[in-house]
């Protein structure tokens, strides 16, 4: 199916595109909100603020797809496959993105807002702020995600749940310029997370819960650690 096709079956009312070869297709600024695009195959699709609000898109493959600015707003994607996405600026708000596949994707200045990515892949993923915006991951659901590598610095992550995720090597410092913004973990649950080896330099973890928290190697030079509820053993004094 050729995208001129596609959107004519939306505008005649069609909703359901599930397990469809839609490889490489071109459907810039396209309106899919409440399509059921689940199993299909959307690799290296050009999908560029187009909107899927309240889509699903289940086991969906958008490995390589760019996807800027484009809107998800409580989409349904367990399982979807968005390795080396070009994810920049989109909207995941309140989306369910369980077990999903972001390695290596692009998510600077995403909003991420209340979304539950558990258990879902993130290793190497970029999600520094963008020119314009940063990446808000605040109450974010990333229990027994795999952020190891990450490029996390200047993202907000207020109150998100990092309970048992893995961060081992992550970067969550701030950036080398003095008017960098810090990254904001306040009132974040790490209770069980991997951070061996992360760089928390001057990050804002006030309130944050790091019981049980591998902090072997972690870096937590200038960090707000106000409050913060720390490993059995660590002395605040040596960060």
């Amino acid at each position: 199916m050729d995208a001129g096709e596609l959107l004519a079956q939306y505008r005649a009312g069609e909703r359901t595109f599930s397990g469809l070869n839609l490889l490489e297709i071109d459907l810039i600024q396209a309106d899919l909100s409440d399509t059921d695009l689940s199993h299909s195959d959307l690799r290296q699709s050009r999908l560029g603020r187009s909107h899927f609000v309240r889509s699903t898109l289940a086991q969906a493959d958008l490995s390589e797809a760019l996807l800027w600015g484009a809107d998800f707003t409580q989409a349904d994607c367990p399982q979807a496959q968005l390795r080396d996405a070009d994810l920049s600026g989109a909207v995941f708000v309140q989306a369910n993105l369980v077990e999903a596949n972001l390695v290596k994707a692009i998510l600077c200045g995403v909003n991420f807002q209340e979304a539950d990515l558990s258990l879902a892949l993130l290793i190497e993923a970029d999600l520094r702020p963008s020119s314009d915006q940063s990446t808000n991951l605040n109450r974010v659901t990333l229990q027994g995600a795999n952020l190891s590598y990450a490029h996390l610095s200047g993202a907000s992550l207020v109150e998100a749940n990092l309970h048992r995720a893995k961060l081992c090597r992550a970067r969550l410092g701030q950036g080398f310029r003095p008017d960098a913004p810090k990254t904001d973990l306040t009132g974040a649950n790490l209770q069980g997370a991997d951070l061996s080896y992360a760089d928390l330099t001057g990050a804002i973890l006030r309130e944050a819960d790091l019981r049980g928290a591998d902090l072997t190697g972690a870096i937590l030079t200038q960090a707000d650690l106000s409050g913060t509820q720390l490993p059995d053993g660590i002395d605040l004094t040596l960060s």
